[in-house]
């Protein structure tokens, strides 16, 4: 299955440190409220995945599906950088880990 733990620490940290950048810059709360809660879900997984434990490759999954539910359709509404970006590492998130779930 390869070394898929790193992604989703490296995915946890930009995640988190995002929704805590939005939270910062605007004072959003859902901002940093959803950025920690799916980094979070990441660094669980990947955590999980690291040390061979159940349902790491399955809580990285949900965490790409949270994100990609969540910045793909305003990625496509507002065609601004940042929801892009997030769509990107959504979409990198649900191969790389939907692979590993299928392989499973």
């Amino acid at each position: 299955m390869g070394d898929i733990s790193t992604p989703a620490y490296i995915m946890g940290a930009l995640t988190a440190g995002g929704g805590t950048f939005g939270y910062v810059k605007t004072g959003s709360i859902p901002s940093i409220a959803a950025g920690v809660t799916v980094g979070t879900l990441y660094l669980i997984g990947g955590y999980r995945i690291q040390n061979k434990l159940s349902y790491g490759v399955e809580l990285a999954l949900l965490a790409s599906i949270v994100l990609a539910g969540s910045s793909i359709p305003r990625a496509i509404k507002s065609q601004k950088p940042l929801p892009t970006g997030l769509s990107v590492l959504a979409l990198y998130g649900l191969y790389t880990y939907g692979s590993a779930f299928l392989k499973k």
